[in-house]
């Protein structure tokens, strides 16, 4: 399967490009190197799935002391206490949050359902600008340290990119176009969805923000996309301006990033929002459920589009709720404000 990434090569190629130093340029040219091997290689075989007394939270996290070996060391296990690297203890919380919100509001046992281990590794490569999900396992870069801090750092781009592997073992997304963008707004929405829950906050309380924590210092931005305005994450001279729509008339047809997948996920991002601030209370109840039903269905098709896939997320609100209940008013309402129906 395609590898998934946090950061998109759009912005990796424009930070290569308008950074004043060449150490700096050479770090994210070499992080653009990564992530295309990892995009292009073979497929990898399918993890097995869970079963029997292995069921239930499993974490595993590997330690690849700045090399390109996977997994790595393995440094800590499920019950294991915290160790003194910061990196290894944030990537073995944030896959435990990610377990929680799965298990506790969507009666799942991890991503696949049924107790499949969670992997990460961390220290991935020498300042390497990204962090991904594989198709079996998390990879985190520490960053490069003036753009980019550790990236385990948010809690919810660990959920997002774990939630690649639920929509992996679900509807099975294709990552192109509308339906790839669709797979991206899943995982933002799970991600957000885990750090509301692990922080117990209500939509309103929220701040939408994915990864508001991994950009340094002195960059102008408050984080790499935001589900609540899409496009005003970031204006930077060195990373550019958001480039995210909010509304389909702003639908950007790209060839770049698989179709534009990191980009587009702005309006089914803001669709979800929507639902969840008008239903008030905790974004990972009702507004959350609903998308979750959506998405395990079996009525999401792998080449998806947005009109399609809202339309699910409408059946689904009217099969928990009612049509006529506010929970169903609310998703075809949203869906309307940012034109797809």
């Amino acid at each position: 399967m395609t590898a998934h990434f946090i950061i998109p090569p759009y912005l990796l190629r424009h930070l290569e490009q308008t950074v004043d130093d060449p150490g700096l340029r050479a770090v994210f040219a070499q992080s653009l190197q990564q992530d295309e091997f990892f995009r292009t290689r073979p497929a990898l075989p399918q993890p097995e799935l869970g079963q029997g007394p292995t069921a239930g939270l499993n974490r595993q996290v590997h330690d690849a002391e700045g090399g390109r070996t996977l997994p790595g060391r393995l440094v800590r296990s499920e019950g294991e206490p915290a160790l003194a690297d910061t990196a290894v203890n944030e990537a073995y919380d944030g896959a435990g949050a990610t377990w929680k919100l799965f298990s506790e509001c969507f009666g799942r046992d991890s991503i696949d359902g049924a107790g499949l281990p969670l992997r990460s590794i961390v220290h991935y490569d020498r300042s390497y600008a990204n962090a991904f999900w594989d198709g079996a396992q998390m990879v985190f870069g520490d960053g490069d340290g003036v753009i980019f801090q550790g990236f385990t750092r948010s809690i919810d781009v660990t959920a997002h990119e774990l939630a690649h592997g639920v929509t992996q073992h679900t509807a099975d997304l294709v990552y192109q176009g509308q339906s790839g963008a669709l797979n991206e707004s899943m995982s933002d929405v799970f991600g957000s969805l885990t750090k509301q829950h692990h922080l117990g906050q209500t939509a309103a309380e929220a701040d939408w923000i994915i990864g508001a924590e991994l950009f340094a210092p002195g960059v102008a931005g408050i984080g790499l996309r935001s589900m609540k305005a899409p496009g005003t994450a970031y204006d930077d001279p060195r990373l550019g301006k958001d480039p995210q729509p909010g509304h389909m008339d702003d639908y950007v047809e790209t060839e770049d990033d698989h179709g534009g997948v990191h980009i587009n996920s702005g309006i089914p991002n803001r669709a979800f929002y929507l639902v969840a601030t008008e239903l008030d209370g905790n974004a990972f109840g009702d507004a959350g459920k609903i998308w979750y039903h959506a998405l395990t269905s079996g009525s999401v098709s792998p080449n998806a589009t947005f009109t399609e896939f809202a339309q699910v997320t409408i059946d689904s609100a009217a099969e928990l709720h009612g049509p006529e209940s506010t929970p169903a008013k609310a998703v075809r309402n949203a869906w309307r404000q940012v034109g797809v129906t």
